[in-house]
């Protein structure tokens, strides 16, 4: 059955391109704000001025950088004098129509690929999308903060241009065949070009080139009708005005940005570009959204959570009483989320934290459909749901849009163009409603080869109180293969660390009885802090940590062999096998120290008081000595799970090892060492006080790195 949306209308666009839109803006209010942004590093020259220049004045502030008349502008930072506020759209298509001519001048060829290495907070790089349509090229977005990710990318285009500076050149490692355009070095030439619009040559079918995956980017170009096409999809279901202001919290190589940029610069609105990087945390997201007063925030699932729910972090929400709006949103009208699936309860949590009448869209929008697709929000249901942490709605298509559920998989048609499949499982409801169903590329086979979709348990595992999201996934360890679930916790749940290991498997699969065939039930559980995802946000499946690689302890009922027969011995606890492994190393330290060191804890002649307090000193040593060992020879394991990196930990788990065992000898060594015995006491301190320095700075870097990855997770 095929579903389009009551409002779907054939017209004609009056323009053909995203790009004539925008210039039709420019020509018609050119004073009018189209970029915001707020970064504090001087950009090294910017593609359209002089260097030094000052890009959208001083509106809005005093020369000495204070408030001025007309209130706070948002994003003005001085430094040097270089000012950074907001771009008028005659600014931006002027800066954009000098580098045009800038690329024109350098013989780019007609449908030339002009890649774009920058980070989302500078301005010049709307500059460089808006110059690279206008010389009649295509341009692609690429990822110049994670040059790894940026690497791929390039390889995977390649472009016969890339746009960047030179400090991103470095980490993206550009071949010396590779055409480049350093924006700070060339500033001066870029400024001297003409800021009328280039006569364009015969563009390229092609307007853009977005990225789908990061492990393994592959490039999906997109023709300029598709693009106009989500826009305009997109311009009617969210009623675009000019007096929105947009924020995108992904990176510029996204499709949600990447093509999502439209919905601010063809609209009149404004596009707000936060100082910092994505991966920044939410506080300077909250920040930007409060000072310009953003009226349309584009988000994914864990970001809308982690800015929406205090205390939620990266963790998906969940279901909770009606609470005061978010201050920081308090002029939010429309908040999209798009990357992953989101639940009823998690949309339901959201929707709360809004002030009334703004509008929460579940937005499902692959790559090939330039970021348009199918929607969802709260009113279009007919009445209350059942079960909502178990259903995700993907809602009805874009206006011009249509969804097809073929076999299960969703097709998406855009206006003119052929169905795209999507990969996606969904199914069409009495209510008109398409309900997800999970991904295709999820489903697990297994040993009896029958097919498995993780979807369905994830939404079951989801309905258990102790749960807030969960995935499923197929662990292979040699020629053994076992179903784990990964579950994290509800949002802001101060005990999920606290509580021990947590609910084991026994829990999991009395909640999944009934639900699930015995042999599909997980047979293990790791804890999560939070779900690791992809620039995207979405679930990155290939990112889950290994489980433990011991079995976990069968029922009571299933260890029973036979009628009489004893129950197999079951492994010592690891806490009961430290205790009694510490208890020969201390005595073994106690019984060593007078041979070791003759004298060293003699007594005799020191008051009673006293002598005692110096015994439980001597105790204390020993004590230490026996747990720096067992720390060296059981610790690195429970410290490698913390994603320091491998060098860090193993510094500090030697350190560690040493803070514990050094004060055995080194007591015992100073009390044999004569006062005045200079020689002596040097080489003590030295061999001693300097190495245990040592050791607590780099303990204290240990616990101030931030984790690499994303999650944090019990075994």
């Amino acid at each position: 059955m095929t579903q389009a949306p009551p409002s779907a209308r054939p017209e004609r666009p009056d323009v053909d391109t995203v790009l004539e839109r925008f210039e039709r803006l420019a020509r018609d209010a050119p004073g009018a704000p189209a970029v915001l942004h707020g970064s504090a590093e001087p950009s090294g020259g910017s593609p359209g001025g002089s260097p030094g220049a000052t890009p959208g004045g001083t509106r809005g502030r005093d020369p000495e950088g204070g408030p001025g008349r007309d209130g706070p502008a948002y994003g003005l930072r001085s430094h040097g004098a270089l000012t950074h506020g907001p771009l008028s759209y005659g600014e931006l298509d002027a800066r954009a129509n000098r580098l045009a001519h800038h690329l024109l001048d350098g013989a780019m060829p007609p449908g030339g690929l002009v890649a774009i290495g920058l980070p989302a907070a500078r301005p010049e790089l709307l500059v460089c999308v808006l110059a690279a349509l206008k010389a009649g090229g295509t341009y692609a977005l690429v990822d110049a903060t994670a040059p790894r990710t940026g690497r791929r990318q390039l390889a995977a285009l390649p472009p016969y241009v890339l746009l960047t500076d030179a400090a991103h050149q470095v980490g993206l490692d550009v071949p010396e065949r590779q055409a480049v355009v350093r924006l700070g070095a060339e500033a001066a030439r870029i400024a001297g070009r003409p800021a009328t619009a280039p006569a364009r040559p015969p563009g390229a079918r092609d307007a853009a080139v977005l990225f789908t995956g990061a492990a393994d980017p592959r490039p999906v170009r997109v023709g300029h009708a598709l693009l106009l096409a989500a826009y305009t999809a997109w311009a009617e279901l969210a009623r675009l005005t000019p007096a929105d202001r947009h924020l995108f919290t992904c990176g510029p190589d996204v499709t949600a940005f990447a093509a999502g940029w439209t919905r601010a610069l063809c609209s009149g609105g404004a596009l707000v570009l936060p100082p910092g990087r994505p991966d920044d945390g939410p506080r300077h997201l909250l920040d930007a959204a409060r000072e310009a007063r953003v009226t349309v925030l584009h988000t994914d699932p864990a970001t809308a959570a982690a800015l929406l729910l205090p205390g939620a972090s990266a963790a998906p929400p969940v279901p909770a009483p009606r609470r005061t709006p978010a201050p920081d949103l308090a002029t939010l009208r429309l908040l999209t989320v798009t990357g992953d699936r989101l639940y009823l309860d998690e949309h339901s949590a959201l929707q709360d934290r809004l002030r009334p009448g703004a509008r929460v869209l579940n937005v499902w929008a692959p790559t090939e459909t330039a970021g348009a697709g199918t929607s969802f929000e709260l009113p279009q249901l007919q009445g209350p749901l059942d079960d909502p942490e178990r259903i995700s709605l993907l809602g009805a298509p874009f206006p011009g849009f249509r969804a097809d559920p073929r076999d299960g998989e969703l097709h998406l048609t855009p206006p003119g163009g052929a169905a795209v499949p999507t990969g996606d499982q969904a199914v069409l409801r009495p209510d008109g409603l398409l309900e997800f169903g999970g991904r295709l590329r999820d489903r697990i086979t297994l040993d009896d080869g029958t097919g498995l979709d993780p979807y369905t348990l994830e939404s079951e595992i989801r309905t258990h109180p102790a749960f807030g999201a969960a995935v499923v996934a197929r662990v292979t360890s040699g020629s053994r293969s076992r179903l784990v679930a990964y579950v994290c916790p509800p949002t802001a749940d101060p005990l999920w660390r606290a509580a021990g290991p947590g609910a084991p498997p026994e829990v999991l699969r009395a909640h999944l009885a009934g639900k699930a065939a015995p042999d599909a039930a997980p047979r293990h559980v790791v804890r999560l802090r939070a779900l690791p995802r992809t620039r995207a946000g979405q679930e990155d499946r290939a990112a889950l940590p290994r489980p433990p690689e011991q079995e976990p302890p069968a029922p009571a009922a299933a260890r029973r062999v036979g009628k009489g027969a004893p129950a197999p011995a079951e492994p010592m606890p690891r806490g009961c096998a430290a205790g009694c492994a510490a208890v020969p190393l201390f005595a073994a330290a106690m019984v060593l120290t007078p041979v070791l060191w003759p004298g060293s804890t003699d007594l005799t002649g020191v008051p009673g008081p006293w002598a005692f307090l110096f015994f439980v000193l001597y105790v204390c040593e020993s004590a230490a000595f026996a747990a720096g060992v067992l720390f060296l020879f059981g610790g690195r394991a429970r410290m490698a799970g913390q994603g320091r990196g491998r060098a860090l930990t193993t510094a500090a788990h030697l350190s560690v090892a040493y803070l514990l065992i050094a004060w055995w000898p080194q007591d015992n060594l100073y009390r044999l060492a004569a006062r005045h015995d200079w020689p002596r006491q040097a080489a003590l301190v030295y061999a001693f006080n300097v190495p245990l320095m040592c050791a607590g700075l780099i303990v204290a870097c240990y616990l101030l790195r931030t984790p690499r990855s994303p999650f944090d997770f019990d075994d």
